[in-house]
């Protein structure tokens, strides 16, 4: 879920961190992907009561990643069974586009309109989206089990963030356009749990192991913006970090109950964007103070608190968050890992604990027999149009440099036998990515 996935949501190799497989927002937040024991389920986010099952598919097993394009029909999927091995499929059509075998395990995939990046533990793979062309690897990164790594949104640039070092939370910001690297960011003591890029790429969130403390950075100059406290009495596993389209907000999920909101409030240089009150004026002579005082006592006289909060009904589980407007509402998105989707009404103004709207289970007895329906909550509505199965592929080896198969297409729109091709050709055929109806552009839906 980037995210974001982002923010990062892939389970990675060593098993799900959602029971069902996995779950993940697309990047503006208008779709939910779920990866289940028999497939993968695609979930439109447009409404807060009514979650409609847009695409199920049956074709691929315990399916671990899952990622779509936007609001476009490319689908990327990773199944445990073949975890090496990267499928990109065109949905609508019920093809595959084409298919990548890798030296190890995928742990994450991100993508954008302009790239796809693939990280594996110790290398991350750089493509061009339009004809899936492999433009770079990065190899000998520092180790990266988790496969933390983001991938910003805007059309203009697509920067790429992952971690710098194994031992502690420096990030690195590469060009994943230009193919270079951009800048080192030295954003925590302990080695990173989460990072996430704000849509028009400008600011970069991250988070340590710790999970004390927040960070907002720069992008591309790489200068600490914003410092927010998560808390102090213990250290949590942040899962998710996600900023909301308009940049304002910022939220974090983790292993505890509550989800953290925090504001983005830029103040001038002379106060003039801040209200004339005694908490701004405080501020203002602790601000004033800090160029005085031992570092540690200074940073922490920066630090905001939450603006808003949401006490799930468990904790010890992961989670991911998004923040969108549904409806001409900003909510707040969070997906669990007991197959659940709460949906929480934020008040821009405020603040203050979010009001539960809605919650809908995004599983259903089929993905997991252990669990029925939940009481009281609503049932996904079904609206699955029935789609013919993906073209069957040549097999693909296990181990090795990376492998390309795109399938060929015959005069109908069918598929023949796929074909290992080299790397800089370009697949052709019925599917085409510079088509708005199947490429749309990029665009702020206000509801």
């Amino acid at each position: 879920m980037e995210t974001g996935e982002g923010a990062g949501t892939a389970a990675g190799a060593d098993g799900p961190r959602f029971r069902f497989g996995c779950a993940s927002f697309n990047q503006d937040s208008t779709s939910l992907a779920v990866g289940t024991r028999t497939g993968y389920k695609l979930f439109s986010l447009t409404m807060v009561e009514k979650l409609d099952c847009i695409h199920e598919s049956a074709e691929t097993p315990d399916v671990y990643i899952v990622e779509r394009l936007f609001s476009s029909s490319l689908v990327v999927v990773v199944s445990a069974a073949m975890p090496q091995r990267m499928n990109i499929y065109h949905f609508k059509k019920g093809m595959e586009i084409c298919s990548y075998s890798y030296p190890s395990s995928i742990l994450a995939v991100q993508l954008n309109r302009q790239r796809l990046v693939v990280c594996l533990e110790e290398s991350i793979y750089i493509h061009n989206i339009k004809d899936m062309k492999l433009l770079k690897t990065l190899l000998n990164v520092p180790s990266n089990p988790s496969g933390l790594c983001a991938l910003s949104i805007n059309h203009s640039n697509s920067y790429l963030g992952y971690p710098g070092s194994a031992t502690i939370g420096e990030i690195i910001v590469y060009d994943a356009n230009s193919l270079s690297a951009v800048t080192m960011v030295p954003a925590h003591h302990s080695p990173l749990a989460a990072l996430a890029f704000n849509t028009s790429a400008t600011k970069l969130a991250s988070a340590s192991e710790r999970g004390t403390v927040i960070r907002v950075f720069s992008v591309p100059e790489g200068l600490r913006l914003f410092e927010f406290r998560r808390g102090m009495k213990r250290y949590v596993n942040i899962s998710s970090l996600s900023f909301s389209l308009d940049s304002q907000f910022l939220c974090a999920s983790s292993n505890t109950e509550t989800v953290h909101i925090f504001k983005l409030e830029q103040v001038g240089p002379s106060g003039e964007d801040e209200a004339d009150t005694w908490t701004s004026y405080v501020g203002k002579m602790f601000s004033a103070a800090s160029s005085y005082l031992p570092a540690q006592v200074s940073g922490m006289m920066s630090q905001d608190r939450a603006f808003a909060t949401v006490h799930l009904l468990s904790s010890g589980q992961r989670n991911v968050c998004s923040l969108v407007t549904i409806q001409k509402l900003p909510r707040l998105l969070v997906a669990t890992a007991d197959g659940q989707l709460f949906i929480y009404n934020l008040d821009p103004q405020d603040g203050g604990e979010c009001q539960l709207a809605h919650k809908h289970r995004i599983l259903g007895v089929d993905d997991d027999s252990e669990e029925g329906p939940e009481p009281g909550g609503s049932e996904v509505a079904r609206q699955v149009q029935p789609s013919p199965s993906y073209a069957e592929t040549a097999a693909l080896p296990a181990s090795g440099p990376v492998t390309a198969t795109l399938t060929g297409y015959s005069e109908d729109g069918g598929t023949r036998k796929g074909e290992v091709i080299p790397e800089h050709e370009l697949a052709v055929g019925p599917v085409c990515l510079d088509d708005e109806n199947e490429f749309p552009p990029v665009s702020i839906q206000r509801c």
